[in-house]
């Protein structure tokens, strides 16, 4: 049996603490997924601009699996394309 400390505003149901505190596995799934293919774990944190920068490049890579990942499936189309700020043209090659 395991058990949760819940910090949630007075009168919150129970079936909303059990939903939320369910969404921990899919937020730990999604973690794992963005280790393996979003290169997340690709990076040793030397500075915080660095991490800065490596972070969403990372989880935006993941979006973009997913997308087209759900794209392949039949699921809905893809947002239209943007070019990347020019910060990030030099990352994105």
């Amino acid at each position: 049996m395991a058990s949760y400390l819940a910090y949630a505003p007075e009168g919150t149901p129970p079936e909303e603490s059990v939903r939320v505190a369910g969404t921990r596995w899919a937020v730990e799934d999604t973690i794992k997924l963005a280790k393996g293919q979003g290169g997340l774990d690709h990076y040793e944190v030397r500075s915080w601009a660095g991490w800065h920068r490596h972070i969403p490049l990372a989880l935006r890579a993941l979006a973009i699996l997913a997308a087209e990942a759900a794209r392949a499936k039949g699921g809905s189309q893809p947002a239209p394309k943007r070019s990347a700020p020019a910060a990030c043209r030099s990352c994105v090659g």
